[in-house]
């Protein structure tokens, strides 16, 4: 879709949505035009193997879906080498109650607040829709007694199985000898029930870094209970596939069918 004036999305960077360790936690907000927007809100969550990254590794999708009326915040989230986990779901969960107690100035239904993520993030993603209701992820970084379900969540090829030890990033995350319970009540696939907010999946099957398994374990755990739950497997791509513009702008096409 090219850019014009009736589609431009406007960014607002550095905007602070709590704190966490003790530090304001910033994300940037990009805003549809008022004429196209849709009233549903956006939370993009960045990946890196939980040590890395930043917000603007999903510039691309914000403007993207920004365009076709959605209002995405790109949050930040304190990384393994400042906090261990729970830390990242806390602030996840914390940029949730932002959009939530915000949405009236954001423009957005509090109703109607998805969740996007991509590897590590993908895995928040999972988590937050899960775990609605956990108080041991909530933490207590703003906003605290607004609730933090989302209606919708996307994530693309999310580690979904923690108890597996088949990631590089765990002892960083967890810290060394991580109990077999704490990998477990880390893992999507543990709240994969009856409730579980309607899904999409979005995975390469020649990824060496998070296995195909992982989504089609999470596809398979979503659908026998019932829940609304697609995957789109994309043929010979590896890990984050999606940096190919021409392959990032077919995901965001994907991801807006699924939301509408």
């Amino acid at each position: 879709m090219p850019v014009t004036a009736e589609n431009r999305v406007t960014i607002r960077p550095d905007v602070v949505f709590g704190t966490g360790g003790g530090r304001d936690l910033h994300c940037d907000v990009y805003e549809p035009p008022a004429a196209l927007k849709n009233g549903i809100g956006v939370l993009l969550v960045h990946g890196g193997g939980w040590s890395q990254g930043d917000r603007t590794q999903l510039r691309g999708y914000g403007l993207l879906l920004g365009r076709r009326g959605y209002l995405c915040v790109a949050s930040e989230y304190r990384l393994t080498g400042e906090a261990l986990w729970p830390a990242q779901i806390e602030d996840v969960k914390c940029a949730l109650r932002w959009m939530r107690a915000n949405a009236a100035e954001l423009g957005i239904n509090a109703d109607q607040i998805v969740i996007s993520g991509n590897s590590a993030g993908g895995h928040l993603s999972l988590m937050a829709a899960g775990t609605p209701d956990r108080p041991e992820f909530e933490g207590n970084g703003g906003n605290p007694g607004i609730e933090t379900h989302v209606s919708a969540s996307i994530a693309f090829y999310p580690p979904t199985g923690l108890e597996r030890r088949s990631w590089g990033g765990l002892p960083s995350l967890f810290g060394a000898g991580a109990a077999e319970d704490t990998l477990r009540t880390a893992s999507p696939l543990t709240y994969a029930r009856e409730g579980f907010p309607p899904t999409l999946l979005i995975q390469g099957n020649a990824d060496d870094v998070v296995p195909a398994r992982e989504a089609q374990q999470m596809y398979d755990a979503l659908h026998a209970v019932g829940v609304p739950v697609e995957m789109h497997m994309f043929a010979n791509q590896p890990h984050g596939f999606d940096a190919d513009p021409r392959l990032g702008r077919e995901c965001a096409e994907i991801m807006i069918s699924f939301l509408d």
